[in-house]
């Protein structure tokens, strides 16, 4: 009878299969899920951003195009007895309930060839904003004249935050955020990242090394960011380097020492290597750092050395 823990496993039959399933899975998780993550941009974007935008924009242009009236002088009936002329223009008669609005007939028009009768707002002013996303606010336009609006918004509130009163006041808002204790977290993080991805003047990495930290024996990866100071290298009387340990989730924040720069190993690794090393856990290592890679070289130098 065998063990309940042997039971348990899967049988060798199934590790193929098992083994095939997760490779079909890394294959197709990472596009997949790149194609959501930049779905669900796309759709924070436009309910946020676009939505409020357009919103905005169709009611401002329904209400300084809007010809709505109660009332027409001189009105003449035409042949249709819901259209009427007045000082040389055709009116739309409209009834929602007990009030009468009258629009122009070539407004009315449009909504009605473009959404059909039975889609028409029943007032007047609504049938106007329907007319400003017919005529104004199509998708091919209104796409890139938010993008460009966005884009020069962006650039006024760049010029004004550079300068001195701008700065000031962005500070005064700063220190308020700060104090709330819930939002000061959030926010603490995201302008961490954002400074970093999108600032000028953000940390640099000079190159991928490896030091012992947090204790001897325990090798640790970690970026340069430049010389240690001064004083830190007379005290010691060596030369020091300011690393950063990088943490998960995001590698370019994390914990910043100054160590001998005896006492660390260049990796010879390019950043992005770096950061998919940290990001996996340590699975995924560069080719030429592959222990077996290390093995062969040195087996090779022996042999060498020998001949």
């Amino acid at each position: 009878m065998s063990s309940p823990i042997t039971s348990s496993l899967p049988s060798k039959s199934s590790r193929p299969f098992l083994a095939a399933v997760l490779r079909g899975l890394a294959v197709v998780l990472p596009p997949l899920l790149t194609i959501v993550i930049l779905v669900w941009i796309f759709q924070t974007v436009t309910r946020y951003v676009i939505e409020p935008l357009s919103a905005a924009t169709r009611e401002v242009l329904a209400r300084s195009l809007a010809d709505v009236r109660t009332t027409l002088p001189d009105a003449k009936v035409t042949r249709n007895d819901t259209v009427f002329e007045s000082q040389g223009k055709q009116y739309k008669q409209l009834r929602h309930g007990a009030n009468v609005q009258f629009v122009p007939l070539s407004v009315y028009a449009t909504v009605e060839k473009e959404l059909g009768s039975a889609k028409i707002a029943a007032t007047g002013l609504g049938i106007y904003r329907q007319y400003v996303e017919i005529a104004y606010l199509r998708s091919y336009f209104l796409l890139p004249a938010v993008a460009a609006a966005f884009v020069l918004v962006m650039y006024v509130l760049g010029r004004i935050f550079a300068a001195g009163v701008g700065r000031f006041f962005w500070n005064l808002i700063e220190q308020i955020i700060h104090r709330l204790p819930l939002v000061r977290g959030v926010y603490a993080a995201v302008k961490q990242v954002t400074d970093y991805m999108l600032n000028e003047n953000a940390v640099k990495f000079n190159r991928v090394v490896a030091v012992q930290y947090p204790c001897e024996g325990v090798w640790t990866v970690a970026f340069v960011t430049g010389d240690g100071m001064a004083a830190v290298s007379l005290a010691t009387e060596q030369p020091m380097l300011s690393v950063l340990f990088p943490t998960l989730p995001m590698p370019f924040t994390g914990n910043t020492r100054m160590v001998p720069r005896s006492q660390v190993v260049d990796l010879k690794l390019t950043i992005e290597q770096a950061c998919q090393y940290v990001l996996s856990c340590g699975v995924i290592v560069p080719p030429h750092q592959l222990p077996e890679l290390m093995e062969t070289k040195q087996q090779s130098v022996a042999i060498e050395t020998r001949s």
